[in-house]
């Protein structure tokens, strides 16, 4: 029987981190995988669809190129196809770098199924159905999670569809209805509403992007009916007929009245469903509830030798979260003493047009909890480099402890916030100060130079505005 020091199943931005950092410090590493390497993230998610943005956002640019004193002669239509297929392009290349980084690191992969065996043993089997067991000293489940499927909204994969499905359609339809309102849904809403298609967006709570701050969604919900995206906030899909080449999508308004939409194609975006199922949790005596494995700090179970990371344990399902817990996890193993992570400092994303960006806490939750607040905002249209570049939507807005002048929150609505808010982080990390962000000097004109703007407003001191 061939043994490791450590072994992972599952290869995504978890477990290919896991049995990096693993190999680094010196472990005989294995990883087991059943599909692609890079798991959903880098595959049917975070990667893919930040290409389908990247190809919306090009054609929005060429449709309104006059604005930017250039003219375009002739028709501007999107070639679908290839823009999907670029789409994949760009995972395969990724795809490609991660079994790079296993060679490099002298990573062994195991393909097929991954299932734990009691002491401490993982069973593999391959697509033609052989099976190999491997004896390891630790062992690390990263398995990551799937589309969720609601009873009323089963996915077919043809007319119901997944995001999966959502990045690989043959041709573009002309309509469609999508079911909730987190980033996924609202990236692929915003994508196929981009490229012209009568999109739908459907959220069960009163704004869409429920987790973000109230005024930033709002702002959202601006810029998608701007657009001419219809929405429907406080709204329950109660049943979904399939007519033909249409689906007829029944939906409770907030008022309670019972609206029929008719839309080519139905795309369920209500969350993921963690894989727990056959991997042998419950013949090893792993606890879990509700859909997580139960761990420690450092992602430990309640079986010696056997963690979890990512979608499966607690915290955010997002890839940067797995990915540090990863490293805490196995360093830990190690003997090192690393930092635990801090889930309350877990920056989030959303790749629209405009896109957001958040950390710390909401306004709303910042008076909940009981803090005396300074609340800071600086509109973008304040904004030289966002003038300049032609989009002035969505400002900065900051959230301070009164008494302590730390940061407690901060949320971005614009061009290229999403390569901002690593900054909020950090000042939320390393404790500093309203009064040390106002004399840290940033730099002019850019986008983020709206974060000192901000908090130079939260303190009364601000300049431009």
């Amino acid at each position: 029987m061939t043994a490791y020091d450590l072994i992972v199943i599952g290869s995504g931005p978890g477990g290919y981190v896991a049995a990096i950092r693993s190999s680094q410090l010196g472990l005989k590493t294995a990883i087991v995988e059943r599909a692609e390497l890079g798991g959903v993230c880098l595959n049917w998610g975070c990667i893919p669809t930040k290409a389908l943005m990247k190809s919306a956002q090009v054609y929005s640019y060429m449709k309104y190129s006059e604005n930017y004193g250039i003219k375009i002669e002739g028709e501007i239509k999107p070639d679908f196809e290839a823009i999907i297929k670029r789409s994949r392009g760009v995972s395969e290349a990724m795809n490609k770098g991660v079994q790079y980084l296993m060679k490099k690191n002298n990573i062994d992969i195991l393909e097929g199924h991954g299932k734990l065996v009691k002491d401490k043993k993982v069973s593999v089997v391959d697509k033609d159905g052989n099976e190999t067991v491997y004896q390891a000293n630790h062992i690390i489940l990263a398995t990551g999670a799937r589309s969720r499927v609601l009873p009323n909204l089963p996915q077919d994969g043809k007319k119901i569809i997944g995001y999966r499905e959502a990045l690989t359609l043959s041709k573009l339809p002309e309509s469609m209805v999508v079911v909730g309102s987190g980033a996924i849904g609202s990236e692929l809403a915003f994508f196929y509403n981009s490229l012209g298609v009568q999109t739908t967006l459907i959220e069960m709570l009163p704004t869409i992007l429920p987790i973000e701050d109230e005024e930033i969604s709002k702002q959202v919900e601006r810029a998608f009916r701007k657009n001419k995206m219809k929405l429907m906030t406080e709204a329950t899909v109660e049943k979904v007929a399939i007519e033909g080449d249409m689906c007829k999508v029944s939906v409770k308004d907030k008022k309670g009245n019972i609206v029929d939409i008719d839309a080519e194609i139905v795309l369920s975006a209500v969350g993921v469903q963690t894989n727990l199922e056959n991997i042998g949790l419950d013949e090893v005596g792993v606890n879990y509830e509700r859909g997580k494995i139960a761990v420690d700090d450092y992602y430990r179970t309640n079986i010696e030798g056997v963690y979890a990371i990512g979608d499966i344990v607690h915290g955010p399902a997002l890839a940067h979260v797995a990915s540090q817990e990863a490293i805490v996890c196995v360093e830990k193993i190690m003997g090192k003493n690393p930092e635990k992570v801090d889930y309350s400092n877990i920056p989030g994303c959303t790749y629209t047009t405009p896109e957001v960006a958040s950390v710390g806490l909401t306004e709303s939750k910042a008076i909940a909890e009981g803090y005396e607040i300074k609340v800071g905002k600086f509109p973008f249209t304040a904004s030289g480099k966002a003038t300049a570049s032609g989009n002035r939507d969505g400002m900065i807005k900051v959230i301070f402890d009164a008494k302590t002048n730390l940061l407690l929150g901060c949320h971005m609505l614009g061009d290229n916030v999403t390569e901002m808010i690593a900054e909020a982080v950090v000042i939320r990390q390393t404790g500093i100060t309203a009064h040390q962000i106002m004399s840290s000097v940033h730099p002019h004109p850019t986008m983020s130079e709206a974060v000192k703007e901000a908090v130079e407003a939260a303190y009364g001191e601000a300049v431009h505005l």
